[in-house]
């Protein structure tokens, strides 16, 4: 018995040395020259080389007409500010061709790039705290709403329901891998945006709507940004510690760089080596080389 439990220690060891060694190494690149106004999300635009930053410039769930679209170079430059107003409460981003949806606490914000307006409005009224936005192979727009627990989606120039359940527990980051829907959730909250067990990485089947946990469903941290490594893991994003995580495929989590509170939405940039991290309370872009 002692042999065996000696074994299993061993082998425990050397499975977290194996994980620990396999998280990539982040050395820091730049920090934006600019204070943005808690800068939320970050889209790279690779047709024109820039970045798009949502800046909430406000309360997050106040439809006050403050917030804004930047544009960014990829050095962290400002290309210009204010890009795009008439915003509220900007947070996730997605582009697709010329079209840059932004979630907007409860409409979906279509942004045409290349006439530089506001194309549509979807509104969901029902909706508190739209949040990430991810597209799928049909084009077909998810958005996470934080609040309700529920994921709407854009279909056929339709903006509904997709999905509603406490399964969910607060969905934020969202990401489209093949038939399923990734989703980072923040945790059941419980005052304000406290939550008593913090939230995970979760599936969910496009096809039937089935909800799992990836790996276990321990919890890994109050989770917001969510992009994929190309390597089957992802790098995630701990708003309420700010933390940068790295989590596989079966839920193992390490940390890669700790920061303030208030990292949110990151991109991650994969022919460049590069992650870019908004900061919404500093309002800092936050840039780190992904060492090969």
């Amino acid at each position: 018995m002692k042999f065996i439990y000696l074994s299993l220690i061993l082998f425990t060891l050397s499975l977290s040395a194996v994980t620990q060694a396999a998280s990539p190494t982040l050395i820091p690149a730049w920090q934006s020259e600019i204070v943005f106004e808690a800068p939320e999300s970050v889209v790279f635009d690779a047709q024109h080389q820039l970045l798009f930053v949502s800046n909430v410039n406000g309360k997050p769930n106040d439809a006050d007409g403050n917030g804004y679209i930047s544009q960014v170079s990829l050095d962290g430059k400002i290309i210009k500010q204010h890009w795009l107003d008439g915003l509220n409460a900007p947070k996730g981003m997605a582009l697709v061709d010329n079209m840059l949806y932004v979630a907007d606490i409860n409409e979906l914000v279509a942004i045409d790039i290349q006439q530089h307006k506001i194309s549509h409005r979807y509104l969901a009224p029902q909706a508190k705290f739209l949040n990430d936005v991810t597209v799928d192979n049909h084009g077909n727009v998810y958005v996470s709403d934080m609040m309700t627990n529920t994921i709407y989606r854009l279909s056929e120039n339709k903006f509904d329901v997709w999905l509603h359940s406490a399964q969910l527990e607060s969905p934020n980051g969202l990401l489209i891998e093949g038939n399923k829907l990734v989703v980072a959730s923040w945790g059941n909250m419980t005052d304000g945006f406290a939550t008593k067990i913090a939230g995970h990485l979760k599936t969910v089947d496009l096809t039937n709507k089935k909800i799992q946990s990836m790996g276990s469903n321990q919890p890994k941290g109050n989770l917001d940004g969510l992009e994929a490594d190309g390597n089957g893991n992802y790098f995630v994003t701990d708003w309420m510690q700010g933390k940068l995580l790295y989590i596989t495929p079966s839920g193992i989590s390490s940390t890669l760089v700790t920061l303030e509170q208030g990292s949110a939405d990151l991109t991650v940039l994969p022919k460049q080596n590069l992650i870019i991290v908004p900061m919404m309370l500093t309002g800092k872009l936050i840039a780190f080389k992904i060492k090969k």
